[in-house]
C-alpha cells in the first residue's frame, strides 16, 4: 500500500538459515566430534562466524588453537552440508562441552542473575581492559553513517544488522552482517582471528546498528575492544560490564551527539 494505492510487486528479502556449527577435540586417535550449537544466520562469512562464536566461548584463543575450518565432511546431502560448519581444534585442546551445554541451558532459561554473570566472566579470565585508545566525539557521531554507506546487505533488504570496526580516526577496517546482532559481530571477531590479527581489536573502536545488549558487551570484551558504540540504546547490564571492566560505552549515537555510559576518558571534545 503506498499513498492509498495497492500493487504488487517483487520484494528482496534477508536469507535466514540455520547454521549448525561442531567441533571436533581429542589427542591422537581419541579425537570426537560434537554438534556444539545451532543459529540462526545470514549465509557468508559462515567460517568467520564459527571462529568468532568459539572465540566469545573461549573454547579458541588464537589461530593456532584452529587445525582446520570447513564445511562437515560428513554430510552429504548438499544443502544441509552448505550450513554445517565443523572445527577441528588443535591437537590436545580440549574442552569442557558439558560447561558449555549448561551455560546454553541457563541462558535460555534466564537462569542467571547479573552479579553471577559478572562473577563467571571474572572467572573465566576476563580482566579489566587498560587500553590507552582514544577517539574524538566528532569522530564517534560520524560512524553511524560510515557504517550504514557499507551496508551492502541492509542496503538491498532492510533486514541486516551490522557490526563494524573503525579506528580512532574513523577509518573502516571490517564490517559484517547479519540477521543476528550477536552474529554479526562474531563473524567480524572471527574475520580477525582467522587472519591472525586480533591486535587490530585491541586500538579499535566498534559500531552496532541496534541496541547495546550483555551479550554484545561480553563478546566486545572478550575480544578486548575498548570503545563499544550503538545507534540505540544500552542494556542496564551492559552498561554494569562497560563500567567493571573499563569499557568505553555510548549509546544513541548520532550527529547531534550521544549518551556516555562508562569509560568516558577515552573520548575527547
Amino acid at each position: 500500500m503506498r499513498d492509498g494505492r495497492r500493487e504488487t510487486a517483487p520484494d528482496v528479502l534477508t536469507v535466514e538459515e540455520p547454521l549448525e556449527i561442531r567441533v571436533t577435540a581429542g589427542a591422537g586417535g581419541e579425537r570426537v566430534t560434537v554438534p556444539l550449537c545451532v543459529t540462526m544466520h545470514t549465509p557468508g562469512h559462515d567460517f568467520d562466524l564459527a571462529a568468532g562464536f568459539l572465540f566469545g566461548e573461549g573454547i579458541v584463543a588464537n589461530r593456532e588453537d584452529i587445525a582446520r575450518i570447513g564445511l562437515a565432511p560428513d554430510v552429504l546431502d548438499d544443502e544441509e552440508r552448505a550450513n554445517t560448519v565443523q572445527v577441528d581444534l588443535r591437537d590436545g585442546l580440549a574442552f569442557d562441552f558439558e560447561r558449555l551445554r549448561r551455560n546454553f541451558t541457563a541462558t535460555s532459561a534466564c537462569g542467571v542473575c547479573g552479579k553471577a554473570s559478572l562473577d563467571t566472566l571474572v572467572h573465566e579470565g576476563c580482566r579489566p581492559l587498560k587500553s590507552m585508545a582514544r577517539i574524538h566525539g566528532d569522530v564517534l557521531v560520524s560512524l553511524p553513517s560510515a557504517m550504514t554507506a557499507a551496508q551492502g546487505g541492509f542496503a538491498h533488504t532492510g533486514g541486516v544488522h551490522a557490526c563494524a570496526l573503525f579506528t580512532t580516526d574513523g577509518r573502516l577496517l571490517t564490517l559484517r552482517e547479519d540477521v543476528g546482532r550477536h552474529n554479526a559481530l562474531d563473524k567480524l571477531v572471527g574475520s580477525h582471528l582467522l587472519a591472525g590479527d586480533l591486535a587490530a581489536l585491541e586500538a579499535s573502536a566498534v559500531m552496532l546498528s541496534g541496541r547495546a545488549s550483555y551479550e554484545l558487551l561480553q563478546k566486545a570484551l572478550r575480544a578486548r575492544i575498548p570503545i563499544v558504540a550503538s545507534v540505540g540504546a544500552p542494556s542496564s547490564l551492559a552498561v554494569e560490564i562497560a563500567r567493571t571492566f573499563d569499557v568505553t560505552l555510548a549509546g544513541f549515537v548520532k550527529p547531534s551527539g550521544f549518551n556516555v555510559y562508562a569509560g568516558g576518558g577515552r573520548i575527547d571534545g
